[in-house]
């Protein structure tokens, strides 16, 4: 199913969120995934007040949530955010995301068994699906010779999911398909974008950059959700945002 992450549209939605997703419903989107949920420079007040916000212009746009990214301040205080929004699943998508961690926390292995057990404990908290979002530092090379993504997920709650960020990984020097035959059915969403698979460089449209995006859509046909993301670009975002998903869909992802 095709869902497009709202990060894509950051700075459009400060600007008129009712607007932007009225336009993202307009080329063809029919599900988004929404960022900013548990924001842990805001309170409990301020953050249920964005949600009802979010949730009534999702509504106007006729826009369903296929998940969406959040900090855990309170797995509890989470859980109604997004029973708000419309979600039943959220993904934690940098370990800054969680108090006490950041991005070094991934080079170090205490630290990082430390990451997947606070993590875990929100599992077994709320009834709310939770799961991690990579980017390209989770595959650090640890001092055993293992990366550093293989042992968090080894180390995982068993019911944590997995939301592969395929560029990401790719720049990494990993192998998507390797990772999501690792992963099995925890992978229940992929991101898809394309570039020169370097950190900090401009995206570009599917097909025109590193990525094998034949390959890639063959390796990730079994996986729930696809969801098109742009996190820089000089494009303009909404042309980019409609072209990846007329790729998607002519490979099979169902837009609703």
């Amino acid at each position: 199913m095709l869902s497009v992450q709202l990060y894509s549209v950051r700075d459009l939605l400060s600007a008129d969120q009712p607007g932007t997703l009225a336009r993202l419903a307009e080329i063809g989107y029919r599900h988004v995934e929404p960022f900013g949920l548990g924001a842990l420079h805001e309170s409990h007040d301020e953050r249920l007040v964005r949600a009802r916000r979010l949730r009534r212009d999702l509504d106007a746009a006729g826009l369903g949530v296929s998940a969406v990214h959040a900090a855990l301040p309170d797995a509890e205080q989470l859980a109604e955010e997004c029973e708000i929004v419309g979600a039943d699943t959220a993904f934690v998508p940098h370990p800054r995301q969680v108090p006490g961690f950041d991005a070094e926390t991934f080079d170090d292995p205490g630290r990082l068994d430390a990451f997947a057990d606070a993590i875990g404990a929100a599992v077994e908290a709320v009834d709310l699906r939770l799961g991690y979002h990579n980017h390209w530092f989770e595959w650090a090379v640890l001092p055993d010779g293992t990366t550093a993504f293989d042992r968090f997920w080894s180390r995982a709650h068993r019911d944590l999911l997995a939301e592969l960020d395929v560029y990401w990984a790719v720049a990494a020097g990993a192998d998507p398909g390797r990772e999501l035959a690792e992963l099995g059915s925890r992978a229940v969403s992929v991101h898809l974008k394309d570039g020169p698979a370097e950190v900090g460089a401009a995206q570009v449209p599917l097909g025109s950059g590193e990525l094998d995006i034949p390959s890639v859509l063959r390796e990730v046909s079994e996986v729930p959700w696809h969801v098109a993301e742009i996190d820089t670009t000089e494009h303009d975002p909404f042309a980019l945002l409609q072209h990846n998903a007329s790729v998607l869909t002519g490979s099979g992802t169902k837009a609703s």
